[in-house]
């Protein structure tokens, strides 16, 4: 998580580069205007990037988010956001060690009129898009892909759930959680993710189960995983959100058992019950040493909707993290590919159409597209 001090220059470095691209758009990039708030941004960003080798930007629905952490509202960061968006970058990555020089480019590029000049990455300054398939096509773009796609697929790495079911006992038996073991699982999936890349997320997307809260678990860690990247999160970031979602449902340990494999529907009593497991594993998160912030906001809120609803109750003016909105399209996501007492596993399609009927209300719409497009692609493997 970026510091204090880090996110203070990180904002002074946008203030500056704004002024200065504003100059540039106004006079030239060779303007000695240009050139002091070049220096000053510069400046600024070189001190946020003293105490870490990374830094990452992103924006979704007019929000600015760094490591992960969104901004409150400012007119400095909400004029950021415009230009990145009338720019067409959707993240951005700054690494330790860049020069003037590119800090330069990204002023004249970001102060070009014609969107032919397309902006380019530089060695220390990464840019990408967040590419949202059209409208209407995501609910049918997912439909030939089909569950015994599957079979011919590495199986979930054995040793990470072996751990998971570990660390998931461990805690029903209320003993304290070893942060250094969910690290090491998380790091081995984000590798092996890294590695089999489209392979492990169809196996992730397309494995119908049976509900073992720590598979259900290691799933919506990996579908996370592959929202968080290709929205240009990486490193430590990257890591941190994969904790959260590996222990989003950690509370359910502290649900009687008899609820949660009950087949029937649920009394109002019952249900009031499970409705208390966000909180209690937000509890129970908080108080485990070691582990990220973000794990207990994302325990926390995962049952949250975008529109506020759902539960536990919270505040009109209250932000949900938007860790806790991926981990929750991966909840809704791999809940309805699972066998349960009381449902079959469901088929791709109405997966998706559920998502999109959901979009705007119980899911954040820019995310939901994301997730359907990184699923989209599978159809080419």
């Amino acid at each position: 998580m970026i510091s204090a001090a880090s996110q203070h220059e990180l904002h002074e470095f946008i203030r500056h580069l704004l002024s200065a691209v504003a100059g540039a758009t106004l006079y030239t990039v060779n303007h000695p205007q240009v050139h002091r708030l070049a220096e000053a941004a510069h400046s600024s960003l070189a001190r946020a990037l003293a105490e870490r080798p990374d830094i990452a930007l992103l924006s979704v629905d007019g929000e600015l988010i760094i490591d992960a952490e969104p901004q409150p509202f400012s007119l400095v960061l909400d004029r950021f956001v415009q230009v990145l968006r009338e720019r067409g970058i959707g993240h951005l990555r700054f690494l330790a060690g860049v020069p003037r020089s590119e800090v330069d480019q990204l002023i004249a590029g970001l102060a070009r009129q014609t969107a032919a000049e397309q902006l380019v990455s530089s060695e220390h300054i990464r840019l990408g898009q967040v590419e949202l398939p059209g409208e209407g096509s995501e609910a049918g773009s997912l439909g030939s892909a089909g569950a015994g796609s599957a079979g011919t697929l590495k199986d979930l790495p054995p040793a990470e759930l072996a751990r998971m079911e570990e660390i998931y006992e461990a805690v029903k038996r209320k003993e304290r959680l070893k942060p250094s073991g969910i690290a090491a699982v998380v790091a081995d999936l984000v590798e092996a993710f890294q590695r089999e890349g489209a392979p492990l997320l169809l196996l992730a997307a397309l494995r119908e189960k049976d509900e073992y809260t720590f598979t259900h678990a290691a799933n919506v860690c990996i579908l996370t995983i592959a929202q968080a990247q290709t929205l240009g999160i990486s490193g430590q970031a990257l890591h941190d959100i994969g904790i959260a979602a590996i222990l989003h449902d950690v509370g359910k340990m502290f649900v009687p058992e008899e609820i949660l494999c009950k087949p029937d529907s649920l009394t109002d009593d019952e249900f009031t019950r499970m409705k208390q497991h966000p909180l209690l594993g937000a509890r129970y998160l908080m108080e485990s040493p070691g582990v990220p912030r973000l794990a207990s906001i994302v325990a926390f809120e995962h049952h949250l909707r975008f529109d506020r609803s759902g539960y536990p109750s919270v505040s009109a003016d209250w932000q949900q993290h938007v860790a806790s909105q991926m981990t929750a399209i991966a909840d809704c996501f791999d809940a309805m590919r699972t066998r349960r007492p009381y449902q079959p596993p469901r088929e791709l399609k109405d997966i998706a159409s559920a998502l999109v009927k959901g979009s705007g209300t119980e899911f954040n719409p820019v995310l939901v597209r994301n997730m359907l497009m990184i699923l989209s692609k599978l159809n080419r493997i």
